[in-house]
């Protein structure tokens, strides 16, 4: 029997460049993300600056990472749909999308709540 070749250490090593490639093409091209990147770069040097705690740090990454991941997914939703629809209106699309930005919308307010806790003491 042949191994997986998906496990092999080329294939793994491969893997790991599209998903660097998908992050740079996520904040070059979508403007909210590049929003996102100016926001956790501020909350990092504020994090270090006010030389905040373990758990704070811990708080931070996780909310920081949510949101990153809502913006991403956000955005692949929304790319999907405009594939599916070819650009045509369609009112099931736009509540599909709307509901999306929503998510990025309240991980983002969470976020910043988490900052305000944390910087706000």
């Amino acid at each position: 029997m042949q191994p997986d070749k998906s496990l092999r250490p080329r294939s793994r090593m491969a893997s790991f460049g599209h998903a660097f490639r998908g992050i740079k093409s996520l904040i070059a091209q979508e403007p909210n993300a590049k929003l996102h990147l100016v926001a956790t770069l501020a909350v990092l040097v504020l994090g270090f600056y006010y030389r905040i705690s373990r758990g704070e740090w811990m708080a931070l990454i996780i909310v920081i990472a949510i949101v990153w991941l809502a913006e991403a997914f956000n955005t692949c939703i929304e790319m999907l749909c405009d594939l599916w629809t070819e650009g045509a209106f369609h009112p099931q699309v736009k509540r599909i999308k709307d509901i999306a930005a929503g998510a990025v919308l309240l991980s983002a307010l969470a976020a910043a709540v988490t900052g305000l806790l944390i910087f706000l003491k």
